[in-house]
């Protein structure tokens, strides 16, 4: 933990005081640990690379129908020639080649429910709610901002037993049994997209290129403002909002399967930082990788899977978050333009651990009338999203 030792007859002093107020200290962590810090590893929703998925796909798909019906009306029409003039060409002109054209919106609203080793949390999460408005000046370009609200609760808040320090001591007072706690580590992030849209073609292979700039913030348990205490190499932070980060990203998005029912593209998108904030290290590109791969059930009606490998950079990591995850749901039109999703999605990071709260400082004694600050690994969440709206039906990944 990194704190500074004292003499063993000190220590057997504040041993005892500490055990006295055993009882006080689950009152105090209500208090303190409603708004700890939950960032430390695994985002629900995390990549800022996310919201550009959607249009990308659209395009692609627009460009291999077009590019599939050009080459089936050449070949009837090279068909028709030969036989002479009654031949008669079947293959339906292609209307959308590329990027959503003109104006284009979405807006749901959604609830979610957790799984998982969440003790005492039961209860469905605060309600959310998505917005995007896009315009395509033409096949080739478009533009689009957009709004994203995700709830998740991680795992290992609620239960099991953690050890309790007091600051400037290495070895522990005591230990807190999480489950008497009553913590509410309710995370609801925001997401902010500002983006531009490209459709290029290698060859005969379209792709689409898509600089964004992302804006975060977001909330924890009864926090209005995101600014929670977190330790760090066995010291206190404090007045940094721990859920709050801006984002330079480019995806660069491919297909890989094309058929009239199944549809498959892979993104790779680096991601910055537009500076440094608490307690991070480094500023390097890192790396998004994103596939998706979805199924046409009718005009109506399509499943996907989306797995990934994400990263996550906010004020209380010194570095990155590796983040494994995926999405699977469904999406069903209701209407032309009103629809129902359902997306079960899970995430957990692979180089931040253990999970959750894994020990608690207290800043001094008696611990009952002072702060108590969490330190926290690696998060993992597991949940169940269900939208309902108008326009496309959209996913940001983890």
């Amino acid at each position: 933990m990194g704190h500074r030792s004292r003499s063993l007859c000190a220590l057997s002093s504040l041993q005892s005081l500490a055990l006295a107020f055993t009882a006080s200290i689950a009152c105090a962590l209500v208090i303190v640990l409603t708004s700890l810090r939950v960032s430390a590893a695994a985002d629900v929703i995390s990549g800022p690379d996310g919201q550009a998925l959607t249009t990308t796909n659209i395009a692609l798909k627009n460009a291999l129908a077009a590019y599939r019906n050009e080459h089936e009306a050449a070949a009837q029409s090279g068909a028709s020639s030969s036989s002479g003039p009654t031949g008669t060409s079947t293959v339906a002109a292609t209307k959308n080649r590329g990027l959503p054209t003109g104006l284009s919106y979405t807006l749901d609203f959604s609830v979610s429910v957790p799984f998982g080793n969440l003790g005492t949390q039961t209860a469905w999460l605060p309600g959310g709610m998505d917005a995007v408005l896009g315009y395509g000046w033409s096949p080739n370009f478009r533009a689009a901002i957009s709004f994203y609200q995700i709830q998740h609760y991680p795992c290992c808040f609620n239960s099991g037993t953690v050890p309790l320090y007091l600051q400037g001591l290495a070895p522990p007072l005591g230990t807190v049994n999480l489950a008497n706690a009553n913590i509410n580590a309710t995370n609801k992030d925001s997401f902010l997209f500002i983006q531009a849209s490209g459709l290029l073609k290698l060859g005969q292979v379209p792709i689409v290129v898509s600089p964004l700039y992302v804006s975060r913030w977001g909330l924890v348990g009864k926090s209005s403002n995101g600014v929670v205490p977190f330790m760090y190499n066995g010291f206190p932070v404090y007045g940094v909002e721990a859920r709050t980060a801006q984002y330079w990203a480019g995806a660069l998005t491919l297909p890989f399967l094309s058929s009239p029912r199944m549809f498959g593209t892979f993104t790779i998108a680096p991601t910055w930082l537009t500076h440094l904030n608490g307690v991070n290290i480094e500023n390097h590109a890192q790396l998004y990788q994103v596939m998706y791969l979805e199924y046409k059930i009718n005009d109506k009606s399509r499943i996907f899977f989306q797995p990934q490998v994400s990263r996550d950079y906010l004020p209380p990591d010194p570095y990155a978050e590796h983040n494994a995850g995926y999405f699977v749901g469904a999406s069903y039109h209701v209407y032309k333009q009103a629809f129902v999703q359902a997306i079960f999605s899970a995430t957990s990071p692979t180089n931040y651990s253990p999970y959750g709260v894994y020990a608690l400082t207290c800043q001094a004694l008696p611990c009952s009338q002072n702060p108590v600050i969490p330190t926290v690994g690696g998060l993992k969440d597991t949940q169940l999203q269900i939208q309902f709206g108008v326009g496309t039906p959209s996913v940001i990944p983890l």
